[in-house]
């Protein structure tokens, strides 16, 4: 389905952090017609910010992003066992905005984590802090690269065959749920 729009949420800010790689090796794989990385760098959630000045810019701008793509791509760091404040601060905000940006929309969760469980914790958290807001969460194939910072060259492609098919497979499940959903 070669006109597909994807957008996707890191929660890590680290330019080269194995967490924005698999971001971009999904989107890849993906084979949309265009892809987007959302820019987190939002101000620390306070809803009197939101009762003083409304809703950030940067805010609207992903939740737009969010509701006019087909899908989205939520990649998580695991941080003390659970997902960044980068991402809950994101999803924070961006609850407060108007309209279901979330509603429906297909959903991939990815992590990678230096430690051996590949971010396990953090996405079962992701899930649970995405299901209020009703998307059509994927309920597998999981990708969870465990020992991330070893699995990538020095292109950010992955080295790793069996994850990369697995992220084949994650990403066609997608693409499928697409479908579905235009139907």
């Amino acid at each position: 389905m070669p006109d597909m729009t994807l957008v996707g949420l890191c929660g890590a800010l680290r330019a080269d952090s194995s967490n924005r790689k698999l971001m971009f090796e999904a989107a890849r794989l993906f084979d949309g017609n265009s892809f987007a990385e959302l820019d987190l760098r939002f101000p620390l959630f306070d809803e009197d910010i939101q009762n003083e000045s409304g809703i950030p810019a940067k805010v609207q701008a992903a939740a737009d992003a969010i509701a006019e793509a087909d899908a989205v791509l939520v990649v998580t760091p695991e941080y003390n066992k659970g997902i960044s404040g980068v991402l809950k601060n994101a999803l924070d905000w961006i609850s407060r905005t108007e309209g279901s940006p979330w509603r429906d929309k297909p959903v991939a969760l990815l992590s990678a984590a230096a430690g051996r469980a590949g971010g396990e914790r953090a996405q079962n958290m992701a899930r649970l802090c995405l299901s209020p807001f009703r998307p059509r969460l994927l309920t597998g194939p999981e990708v969870m690269l465990a020992q991330s910072r070893q699995q990538f060259d020095d292109s950010g492609r992955l080295t790793n065959e069996r994850t990369e098919r697995l992220l084949s497979e994650q990403m066609q499940e997608l693409q499928r749920e697409v479908a579905r959903m235009r139907g």
